[in-house]
């Protein structure tokens, strides 16, 4: 074939895709956002625009912004080819179809840049949970609620006025809410998300901040109910994550308000705290106040919520509030990945949950085997008895805070010495801690400089895929989420080549389908290299998916912490769960794990036989 022949044949196909993209452009409403970040237009030489079928036809479809010198998509004229988008060396351009039913457009940041449709609903004596992955506006959704930030129905150059956003709801029930928050006469309170940036905005000592919201509601029983007792003397740039998280909780109660808005209240928290949470949360819908929890717990999320709306569309491009739901058919239809009365697909592929079997050994190739482990510090002692470790398999690592999970891993990792036997295994470690900070660095030169495989297709599957890296290698990991932080850590201690892999809290900032993912992804890989991993980690969905046996940690918080070998996932559920006195069982159609509601029928079922945890 002759390349005149061979380049005639493609202009063929390319003018097939274009004609059939404007046939399809005439029924859809099209979304085209630019990733300022990606954006390069210096090294590509607005290579967008060179592509373009309708710029080459004379339509400007793309321009340039002569003051930020990046490239403007006008998508009344896209023809939603594909090209720039396939074309662009750095995958800064999304350009996809809004599905037919999108609701409102409630706000848009800016030209071709994230818009969220539509808004959840408050409910009052009620606590509405709202799911969906990061970037996908649920946070923009409950800003907009606690009247942080004015909606623009998409008018991001001329705001409209407050009447005009009511109108476009009416018939809706956000209706009456919005015209509450524009008279004044709804009050509403938000817990935010990143609670590690409260001491850069409040200076001083809990008691000093606590004393502004006395005279509101019940501050010091708050103060008790949370254990936070011991901390109002210490100033607030000297808090853990925990305490700093129950001391934003703490904040938001205690102000007398309409409606509560929690995001993510249980970053940094123990499965005991979380639960501890939830059931004080449950309080302020019982005084008949409207509470939206934003969280990525799964068991913490269906325990607190009556119902749920999903949050589904394009990450970084737009997101759709769907109607709200019961709590149990909302997560399995998130689980499932489609939403049966919309008939509408929010993911590919259904994650599943597999119900294991309990007392097999899923490996008979010893690793190795370590030592009784001691370690005493000033105010605090460890004590871990010996254990042993088989290849392909995963140990889940639970407990309360502050019990000496964190010191184990580290004793392992090399970084801290066992006080008892030497421990001196001979095998090679890889350690993901539990803080990360972000080193001034792009992904690339992070993951080259622990591993030569990142060209590699194997790498590319086991590693980049899972943990959506690809698009960020160009990235600082000083100018990325928590999020984006928290997968290249993981993907950094993969990358290195170890017997052993410790990772402590790998799910933080993670949303559901992230951590989910991820932990398919670490399994995969132990499987298939015949590893051993150690995973410390709060989220017990999370622990379930992810975990072949567990270490269970007890003792007295930050006094003393004692822990067993590892145990058979049933066993060491029910000595883990029976200590917090909290029953577990599976839902009927995900298989997931769930909590059950204290003092229910199955509750009280599952605590007179003893089994706290069915593992199938």
């Amino acid at each position: 074939m002759s390349n005149r022949y061979a380049l005639y044949m493609l202009c063929v196909f390319m003018r097939c895709i274009y004609k059939n993209a404007v046939q399809i452009s005439k029924t859809m409403v099209r979304i085209a956002v630019l990733d300022r970040w990606k954006c390069r237009p210096k090294n590509c030489d607005y290579l967008c625009i060179k592509v373009c079928p309708r710029v080459r036809m004379g339509d400007e479809t793309i321009t340039i912004d002569e003051a930020k010198k990046k490239p403007i998509i006008i998508e009344e004229l896209c023809a939603g080819c594909g090209i720039c988008v396939n074309k662009c060396p750095f995958n800064a351009l999304t350009i996809t179809n809004l599905p037919e039913e999108h609701g409102v457009l409630t706000h848009q940041y800016g030209k071709n840049s994230f818009r969220l449709y539509g808004l959840p609903v408050p409910k009052k004596g009620s606590i509405v949970g709202i799911i969906g992955v990061n970037g996908i506006g649920k946070s923009t959704a409950i800003n907009i609620l606690a009247g942080n930030l004015k909606p623009n129905l998409g008018e991001y150059e001329k705001e409209p006025e407050w009447d005009e956003v009511i109108e476009s709801y009416r018939g809706n029930e956000v209706q009456e809410y919005l015209t509450g928050l524009k008279e004044g006469q709804t009050k509403a309170v938000l817990k935010p998300q990143y609670v590690d940036m409260i001491p850069e905005s409040m200076k001083g000592s809990v008691n000093a901040l606590l004393d502004k919201l006395s005279g509101e509601r019940d501050v010091d029983g708050l103060v008790k109910t949370f254990g936070m007792g011991s901390c109002v003397e210490n100033d607030i740039d000297k808090l853990s994550g925990g305490e700093l998280q129950r001391l934003a909780i703490i904040a938001a109660m205690a102000k007398d308000s309409d409606i509560y808005l929690f995001d993510e209240p249980t970053s940094y928290l123990d499965i005991s705290q979380r639960l501890l949470v939830a059931k004080t949360i449950r309080h302020l819908a019982a005084e008949g106040k409207a509470v939206l929890v934003i969280e990525h717990d799964l068991i913490v999320l269906d325990y607190l919520s009556d119902y749920i709306h999903l949050t589904y569309g394009v990450k970084g491009a737009y997101g759709i509030i769907s109607q709200i739901k019961s709590s149990r058919v909302g997560i399995n239809e998130y689980l499932q990945g489609q939403m049966k009365n919309e008939n509408v697909r929010i993911r590919s592929d259904a994650i599943q949950f597999d119900g294991r079997a309990t007392g097999v050994i899923k490996s008979k190739d010893l690793l190795t085997e370590y030592p009784n482990i001691d370690k005493a510090f000033e105010h605090f002692s460890l004590s871990v008895n010996n254990g042993d470790l088989y290849n392909s398999e995963v140990v889940g690592v639970v407990g309360p805070n502050a019990t000496g999970k964190t010191t184990f891993v580290k004793v392992l990792a090399g970084e801290l010495e066992n006080d008892g036997k030497k421990l001196d295994t001979g095998l090679s470690v890889s350690y993901k801690p539990q803080y990360i900070k972000p080193v001034d660095k792009t992904v690339r030169e992070v993951l080259s400089s622990v591993t030569n495989k990142l060209y590699k297709s194997g790498y590319k599957r086991e590693i980049l895929e899972p943990f959506e890296l690809e698009d960020l290698l160009e990235r600082n990991l000083k100018d990325m989420s928590g999020g984006e932080v928290q997968r290249v850590a993981v993907a950094e201690c993969l990358s290195r080549d170890a017997d052993i892999y410790l990772m402590d809290e790998p799910s933080a900032y993670l949303d559901i389908e992230q951590r989910l993912v991820a932990a398919k992804a670490i399994r995969r890989f132990m499987e298939e290299k015949k590893k051993a991993a150690l995973i410390v980690d709060h989220d017990i969905a999370f622990v379930d998916y992810i975990s072949d046996k567990l270490m269970v940690f007890a003792g007295k918080p930050g006094i003393e912490g004692k822990a067993s070998g590892t145990l058979e996932m049933e066993k060491g559920m029910n000595e883990f769960l029976g200590g917090m006195k909290v029953t577990f069982r599976r839902d009927e159609d995900s298989n997931r794990p769930k909590a059950n509601k204290p003092g229910s029928q199955k509750d009280k079922e599952q605590k007179k036989s003893g089994k706290y945890y069915y593992n199938c």
